[in-house]
């Protein structure tokens, strides 16, 4: 399931947009863009998608995502009463890099994992999310800044196991964007060590050790961890039993599907399923 690029309407006379989605349901796909984006859901709920995280979302939630990290919120398919949210797109580097706003560009690189809020930190700047709706120009530029700093000094939390990091040196992004597409094309099948190393023409063991060091862990528990997610998504996605899923993660075995699944997510895909379903 690749991501699919968004174009956001931005350019040289606006940096920066506010504004209200709502609807009988949210219909973007899973998608990226290289503007950052803050939404705060204000009515529906459902599973979301940040990278490669997949995990409920409600009413109340706030979560920002750096440019290009790939993301959707998936109402709930039983119960449908509307959605709306309000979206905060800015293009990167509009902002000054400066001591005074430390923590908010710190905030920013752990957005390359997507972050969400507490509720109750996200319900303090609702009204001021609000208010961005009315504004253009320097005081919407001048507004958002301000919330940003507030934003910076809340508790959050990281979502996706992956980092979309954006500055990189360039060989080691690029080394890490073909690793993930690779493993998007082909987490179906079994996937070989070899096949990656000679993909960014690096020694097994060279691979290795670059994978875990920007990664932060093994590629193997990386391709389990994105197996798993893309089973969590077929086990609500799909009548597929959990045989038809396990093989169509790539897995030969169900009862070492079962121990994966058991391990990354507390619970077997059976209860998985009955618990998202309710």
């Amino acid at each position: 399931m690749q991501p699919k690029f968004e174009k956001v309407a931005l350019n040289n006379q606006k940096s920066i947009i506010a504004f209200r989605y709502s609807g009988d349901r949210f219909y973007a796909p899973w998608h990226f863009h290289p503007q950052h984006e803050l939404t705060f859901i204000e009515k529906s709920s459902g599973t979301k998608f940040i990278g490669d995280y997949v995990g409920p979302f409600e009413e109340g939630e706030l979560v920002l995502v750096r440019t290009n990290v790939p993301h959707c919120w998936k109402n709930n398919s039983i119960i449908n009463t509307g959605c709306s949210s309000i979206v905060i797109q800015w293009n990167r580097g509009i902002y000054a890099k400066v001591p005074e706003m430390e923590s908010v560009f710190k905030m920013l690189k752990a957005a390359s994992k997507g972050i969400l809020f507490t509720k109750e930190n996200a319900s303090e700047v609702f009204t001021l999310l609000k208010e961005l709706l009315t504004l253009e120009g320097t005081e919407l530029y001048l507004k958002f800044q301000n919330i940003l700093v507030l934003l910076s000094r809340f508790e959050y939390r990281e979502l996706s196991e992956k980092s979309f990091i954006d500055d990189l040196p360039s060989e080691y992004s690029s080394r890490i964007r073909k690793v993930h597409d690779y493993v998007e094309s082909h987490y179906h099948k079994k996937i070989q060590l070899k096949e990656l190393a000679d993909l960014v023409n690096m020694s097994e063991q060279s691979f290795s050790r670059f994978f875990n060091k920007i990664m932060g862990r093994p590629f193997f528990t990386f391709l389990n961890q994105y197996k798993i997610n893309m089973a969590k998504r077929m086990l609500m996605d799909t009548d597929w039993s959990v045989r038809e899923i396990c093989f169509a993660c790539g897995y030969e075995s169900v009862p070492f599907f079962h121990r994966q699944f058991k391990k990354f997510t507390n619970n077997t895909p059976s209860f998985y399923k009955r618990k998202q379903s309710k």
